[in-house]
């Protein structure tokens, strides 16, 4: 049996009516002996626990079972604790009882070398063809807060209780536990999932449950490689689909983050500008470090974005004011206008010489008065202008910053915008814990906190725009490479097939001889461009093998002599056809450049922006995995940084756009009806008029594979 790609209901795995454990022990620093004790001392399990171990007849006053198939009835999960190589025999136990779902706590499987890979190969075997799903192995366990229940090993489970809507979901488990005891901040996190090798069972599909699961209101993820990527990406639609955002620390993105990922899960890890395009694609929220996932996820869990972005700096420092408002304006946010209410009760309350224009700067004079910063940090928060308000803490100042932690507990009860306490001291005093245990998680620098307040704002915007576009389709092409052979199709077989997909190109021939060149350009009408015509030189330029502004047949003359001459220097071996006669572009113009490629994880994945002879020296591009919507077109050309240009910066006239969008969805198109052909295609450079004048590529290299 086949097992389905995603969308599996987990809910007999999270919530168990009967668990059975195989290989319980009384060792207690063994795997068996801690996962004992966190099911027996530590749970409140809502059914049946069955404890496994054929030399035992009781552990601890429980009765123990020789085998899986001895027991009164079949469970929802078995946790496997026992060595790796009784781990098949269990499974196969599992497997002729139907038992649905398998936790594998041991390791020495797919992380260890090629006999651990055969045996993980048969786990997976064992699996499909009975229609076990598998968690596992490598893993530290299945941890539900919420519910406590921990089908776990960790000697940590009975200090990690705090209940919350943050469903947590990692492929390691040490980077998983870290982020576990931010509840020591006072962040809740109602479920981990910490699924190791992946056998089966992957991050993906409880992304999918945490999306329609009614107790978890943010989704946060570590991951080291995502290894189905339709799965992982019908996950990220099903959460954007119920409104939940989803917060992703991406490792892996240097040479040598790849590597350590690679040895740690034997998991593929694709290129980081991939991952994050996808990420933005599908709303994910990405992030650099811990602190800014914990911080940001906890935001989100506190209050989801409104309609207002603009922020309120309430602060009784003028350092501190002046350095936050400063961090606002260099993250790209915006300080709000105060509504005229609220400007006149600051005046009416706050001494004359406080600032009482956004940003606020009350003075330490106020801080004796509770019932006073009250009322004025709840008005500022009140704003009807106000998305959120900042409240930057410089110091412990004893009592009176306990005072105004009170306050600010006090407020944000009044009002539905949510108060960010910052706490930038690193002497954690009374007043950090009162609002720990209040729920408000400060974040403990002002850079932290204007990096999740950003990221929130920009979900908050994704999220309000995704409600005027139509559903995204899901990629639908070729992800893992077929078997044929690859082979670059020559310029003009590139764009032949280009031309027949709908494409506007200029005039083109290829001419064997001098004589045709001539006959092919003074058809098209002078001027013309000269490239060598070859299968085996994709970049013409590089080797002295393109001219332009050919403006009559003796100057066309001339040129084949020299591109023949410079390709038979630089390229001896290669196969000449002859010279491709193109129809030179209007004057002026701005050249851009669309590429695919078949990322091996997601499948076609475009890449656009500034083209021509500098595209790998600047850099100035965008990407999105097809097919494309126009939507994506639209803002993939807004996205980048030399847009301005195209827009009609400093008196140039602005271009066309709009066929510019229209070329990017045609080959978007182009490519997924031919998904299993297309391996890679570049076109560089792409000439785009001003309004009216269109986008034309220019040059056309497309490498496909054959049949196998």
């Amino acid at each position: 049996m086949t097992h389905p790609a995603f969308g599996t209901d987990l809910s007999r795995l999270i919530h168990p009516r009967a668990i059975a454990l195989v290989g319980a022990s009384e060792r207690p620093q063994s795997i068996g002996g801690r996962t004992l004790s966190n099911l027996l001392d530590h749970s409140q399990i809502d059914g049946e626990l069955y404890l496994v171990n054929p030399t035992k007849s009781e552990l601890r006053g429980h009765r123990c079972w020789p085998s899986i198939a001895s027991l009164p009835q079949t469970p929802d999960v078995a946790v496997i604790a026992v060595p790796a190589s009784g781990v098949i025999a269990v499974m196969e136990e599992c497997a002729a009882r139907g038992v649905p779902f398998a936790i594998i706590l041991t390791s020495g499987f797919g992380e260890a070398g090629a006999e651990g890979e055969r045996a993980q190969a048969r786990l997976k075997e064992i699996a499909e063809q009975a229609g076990m799903r598998v968690y596992g192995p490598n893993c530290p366990g299945l941890t539900n807060v919420n519910a406590r229940l921990g089908m776990t090993f960790s000697p940590s489970f009975p200090h990690d209780l705090v209940k919350g809507p943050i469903g947590l979901a990692t492929q390691g488990g040490g980077l998983g536990r870290n982020v576990m005891q931010a509840m020591e901040r006072g962040i809740g996190i109602g479920l981990w999932a910490s699924t190791g090798n992946e056998v089966d069972l992957q991050v993906a599909d409880f992304i999918h449950y945490m999306a329609t699961a009614p107790d978890i209101k943010v989704i946060v993820t570590l991951l080291e490689g995502i290894k189905d990527g339709p799965r992982f990406l019908a996950a990220l639609q099903c959460a954007a689909d119920n409104g939940k955002p989803v917060i992703a620390l991406k490792v892996g993105k240097s040479e040598y983050g790849q590597r350590a990922a690679q040895s740690h899960t034997a998991s593929l890890t694709g290129s980081a500008e991939v991952n994050s395009a996808v990420f933005r694609q599908y709303g994910v929220i990405e992030v650099d470090d811990i602190d800014e996932l914990v911080d940001t996820a906890w935001l989100f869990a506190r209050a989801m974005p409104g309609e207002r972005e603009e922020i309120g700096v309430y602060c009784s420092s003028g350092g501190t004011t002046a350095l936050t408002a400063d961090a606002v304006g260099t993250a790209g946010l915006t300080l709000a206008e105060f509504a005229p209410e609220t400007i006149a009760l600051l005046r009416s309350k706050l001494p004359d010489y406080a600032a009482v224009n956004n940003p606020v700067d009350t003075t330490a004079a106020v801080l004796s008065d509770a019932d006073l910063v009250e009322s004025t940090l709840g008005a500022v928060a009140a704003d009807p202008n106000t998305g959120c308000v900042i409240a930057p803490i410089a110091l412990d100042y004893g009592e009176t910053t306990v005072r105004m932690a009170q306050t600010i507990i006090a407020a944000q009860k009044r009002v539905r915008s949510p108060i960010v306490p910052i706490w930038m001291s690193d002497r954690l005093g009374e007043g950090y814990r009162m609002l720990v245990a209040a729920g408000f998680a400060p974040p403990r620098s002002v850079g932290k906190a204007i990096a999740a307040i950003r990221r929130w704002t920009e979900w908050g915007r994704w999220r309000r725009s995704a409600a005027d576009r139509p559903a995204r389709r899901l990629p639908s092409a070729v992800l893992a490479a077929p078997a044929g052979a690859l082979r670059n199709l020559s310029e003009l077989q590139a764009k032949a097939l280009l031309e027949k997909a709908g494409i506007p190109l200029l005039p083109v021939a290829v001419a064997r001889t001098r004589e045709e060149a001539r006959q092919f350009a003074d058809g098209m009408g002078y001027p013309v461009v000269a490239k060598i015509a070859s299968p085996d030189i994709l970049h013409k330029s590089d080797i002295g093998g393109v001219r332009v502004g050919i403006a009559d047949g003796a100057q066309l003359e001339l040129a084949w002599d020299d591109i023949m001459a410079s390709a038979g220097h630089h390229r001896p071996d290669a196969a000449i056809d002859g010279l491709l006669i193109e129809k030179m572009a209007p004057g002026g113009g701005v050249e851009l450049m669309a590429g695919v490629t078949r990322d091996p994880v997601f499948g076609h994945v475009m890449t656009f922006g500034l083209g021509g002879v500098y595209v790998e020296i600047l850099r100035d591009v965008t990407r999105r995995l097809l097919p494309l919507s126009p939507e994506d077109a639209a803002s993939m050309v807004r996205e980048m940084r030399c847009f301005p240009v195209l827009d009609g910066a400093r008196g140039r006239p602005v271009a066309d756009v709009p066929a510019l969008e229209r070329l990017l969805l045609g080959v978007s198109e182009f490519v997924t009806a031919n998904a299993q052909r297309i391996e890679e295609m570049d076109l560089n450079p792409i000439w785009v008029g001003a309004r009216g004048e269109g986008a034309l590529p220019l040059d056309a290299v497309i490498v496909e594979r054959g049949a196998a």
